[in-house]
This record gives structure tokens, sequence and C-alpha cells, in this order.
């Protein structure tokens, strides 16, 4: 049974070897391309479910496919990058992309990013008065949230820190994402504010739930699932 269809955008030919197989044993169909052109071809008029884009393409950078991909499709993009690749990285994710694997990656972990992604994608949760993780209930109306039954006794900047970190879970989201929604486009810069109202919503959050809010090291942060 097809679970969807994964459309990889690289020019390397030992990567298209590699994954091919493996998507094809997890249960994806695997589409190719090898060219930004031909990858904005391929989506809109195969559809795919997730694109796994890398950002070194021959014709054209995997910003410029990502921007114009985005012009015209939400499908779930997940970058391929380069250790040495963090302001393109970051660049894609406050682009648009969900999520990024580093190049040399593990299949493991990107199977599981990927099965994240597809989740995430079309989630009816959003739309809900309420989200939950684990003991976690967090009114999306109100600044009230509880912990196993406990009000949880947020700010109301850190309730909209968590709700976005919630709505958003298992993608990465920048420092500059985090910053524009909650404090506006003026306080891009004010990654060290940011870490206080991190390290104040660990604390209250508990071991347990903590340690999935997980710090992308130079980009953001993660909420797990």
């Amino acid at each position: 049974m097809i679970s969807g269809r994964i459309l990889v955008v690289d020019d390397e030919k030992q990567i298209h070897r590699f994954l091919a197989p493996a998507l094809t044993a997890a249960g994806y169909e695997p589409l190719r391309a090898e060219r930004g052109d031909e990858a904005l071809r391929q989506v809109a008029s195969a559809a795919p479910d997730l694109v796994l884009l890398d950002l070194g393409l021959p014709d054209m950078d995997g910003q410029e496919v990502l921007r114009k991909l985005r012009e015209f499709s939400s499908v779930p993009v997940i970058i391929l990058s380069a250790r040495d690749q963090e302001a393109g990285k970051i660049a894609a994710l406050d682009s648009g992309a969900d999520d990024y694997v580093e190049k040399p990656f593990a299949l493991g972990e990107l199977l599981a990013r990927i099965r994240t992604a597809l989740r995430r994608k079309g989630q009816a949760q959003l739309a809900m008065h309420e989200l939950t993780l684990g003991g976690l209930r967090l009114d999306t109306t109100a600044a009230k949230a509880e912990l196993n039954g406990m009000p949880l006794g947020l700010t109301k900047r850190e309730h909209a820190l968590l709700l976005l970190l919630l709505r958003n879970h298992g993608r990465v989201l920048t420092h500059r994402q985090i910053l524009t929604a909650l404090w506006g486009p003026a306080h891009t810069e004010d990654v060290a504010y940011l870490r206080v109202y991190i390290g104040q919503l660990r604390r209250k959050l508990g071991e347990e739930l903590s340690a999935k809010l997980k710090t992308e090291p130079g980009v953001g942060y993660r909420l797990e699932e």
C-alpha cells in the first residue's frame, strides 16, 4: 500500500540510488528531479505529498525553487542541506520549508521527519479550540493551559509561544519566525530575549515535556511529538 508520493529533488545520482529503494520499502512512491525547473513542473503536474529539496541545484538555487513553489503549492518541503549551508538552511525555513536534514543523513531520521511532516499536512487539530500533548492541554482562544489537570500559570506571552510551538509540532521554527510572530518584525534579532522565554517555558512544562522542546543550534526550536 502506497502511503504517499515523495519527490526527491537532487542532482546527485547517488542520492536517488540510495533513496528510491528506501522510500519504496517504506511504502512511498518516489519521484525524481535533478533540476529546479523539472521539480516545479512535477509539483504542478504530479502533485506529490512531500518534497525533499537539495539547496544546490545546477540550474537555479534551491531557495528560488522554494520561492516559486510556494507561489502555487503548500506541499510540505524538507530541505536536504550540507553542514556548511547554515545560512541557506535558515533562509529556506523562513521562506516556508517545513524541516531540514543535514547531509550525510541517517535514513531512519529522514523517514521519521517525513512521517511527521505528512501527519502535519492538513492537520485538523489546528482548527480546534484545544491542543494537547501528553498531559498538556492548551486553550487556543484564551490564555489558559493545564498540565496533568493543574493550571500551568503561563503569562500571555508564554501562552502565545507555546501555542505557536504546538501548532507547528515536529517542525523547526527559526528564531526569526518566532520573534516575528510574537514580537513583530522589529525584533527579529532579539534571540537572547527569546531564549529567556524558552527557559521560562521549559521550567513550567516540567522535565518530561521540556525534553520535547529541542534547541536547533544556530537555527531555532522544535517541539517534538
